[in-house]
């Protein structure tokens, strides 16, 4: 018993630590895109044929032969080599992580091993990707969809450390009654959904380049009502572009992206704080849910607004993205540990 409370606590740790660098990937990737360096290196995995940005004269001198079209911008460059080394090693971390699950799995039945499994495929799945990302030319479609990926890894990453926690100190989730279970269950998913959604149509908004189209706060471009194309705004194929660099969507369809954003936000605000009031009632564990939520949405929806009012601040459209994983994370968490906590309740009813 001593050996398997010493093996999870260890996986733990694994999984808190590729949490915290799962983190610092997605706010590298949010600033490599803000900084327009998505194509800083035009082909993969290396840098312009090389594991490390070219910088004396002959390797730009090669490198503009082999890409006349794409001079080396070294910082560009160096924005991209780097957030590509530190997702090369969550991608290595993750991978240990879950060879640690199935070789000890052999020994103690109860560890855990569906959730690393699920995640190493999945950050495989993000270097593919990633990948994409370069050789397609800043798809949208798959600008986005990378952009959730590293949102969904952080979350899954950060649930499965709470979950090893609990599982290691299982009076704690006793602490959530069946009745709060299954009160929460379905707002709690609710919330989940209407987030996964805005932070998919923040994505789409990103890769489309339409963050800036709107300069004033809370309206957009005087009567932008009558400009609305939703139906270009929304394509996600057939574009017919060789390179979506700055974005190829006309300034109605960008508008519309953006207020879009801006109305599925407010919906996103007032769902998450009836579930964090709602949390707020409750005693223990999950009132401290509430806490975290009420502060994190808060602080995101300040964050939101001041990308307007300041032009997109780099600092703080950083900040956005990481704050939207964090708050992410609390959903992702929150439905799972719900779901545990009916486990257990239901575990205890049947002894």
């Amino acid at each position: 018993m001593l050996a398997e409370y010493q093996y999870l606590k260890l996986l733990r740790t694994l999984a808190l630590l590729a949490a915290v660098l799962a983190l610092v990937v997605v706010m590298l990737g949010a600033y490599t895109r803000l900084k327009d360096a998505g194509l800083g290196c035009p082909d993969w995995p290396g840098c312009y044929g090389s594991l490390v940005v070219p910088s004396a004269h002959h390797e730009i001198a090669a490198a503009a032969k082999a890409f006349p079209e794409r001079p080396v911008e070294g910082e560009k460059a160096w924005a991209e080599m780097i957030h590509r080394y530190f997702a090369s090693t969550l991608g290595f971390l993750i991978l240990i992580m879950a060879g640690y699950s199935w070789y000890r799995k052999k020994q103690h039945l109860s560890m855990p091993v569906v959730l690393p499994s699920i995640l190493l495929i999945l950050v495989i799945f993000q270097g593919m990707l990633g990948m994409w990302t370069v050789t397609m030319k800043l798809n949208p479609v798959i600008v986005m969809s990378h952009l959730l990926g590293g949102m969904t890894t952080f979350s899954l990453l950060v649930s499965f450390a709470l979950l090893l926690y609990f599982y290691m100190q299982k009076d704690k989730v006793k602490l959530i009654t069946m009745a709060d279970a299954i009160q929460f269950k379905k707002i709690a998913l609710v919330a989940l959904l209407v987030l996964i959604l805005q932070i998919a149509l923040g994505g789409w908004t990103s890769a489309n380049y339409a963050a800036q189209v709107c300069t004033d706060f809370p309206f957009c471009q005087g009567n932008w009502v009558e400009h609305l194309k939703p139906l270009e705004a929304f394509q996600l194929w057939g574009h017919g572009a060789e390179n979506y660099e700055f974005g190829v969507k006309s300034l109605e369809a960008k508008t519309t992206i953006h207020v879009t954003h801006r109305i599925w936000s407010l919906v996103t605000l007032f769902t998450l704080l009836f579930l964090a009031i709602k949390l707020l009632k409750t005693r223990e564990l999950l009132h401290q849910f509430g806490v975290v939520i009420l502060f994190v949405v808060c602080v995101q929806f300040l964050l939101g607004i001041a990308n307007v009012a300041f032009d997109l601040p780099l600092v703080n459209a950083v900040a956005h993205n990481g704050v939207g994983a964090i708050l992410l994370a609390s959903l992702v968490a929150l439905n799972l540990l719900l779901r545990a906590a009916r486990q257990v309740s239901q575990g205890e009813a049947s002894e």
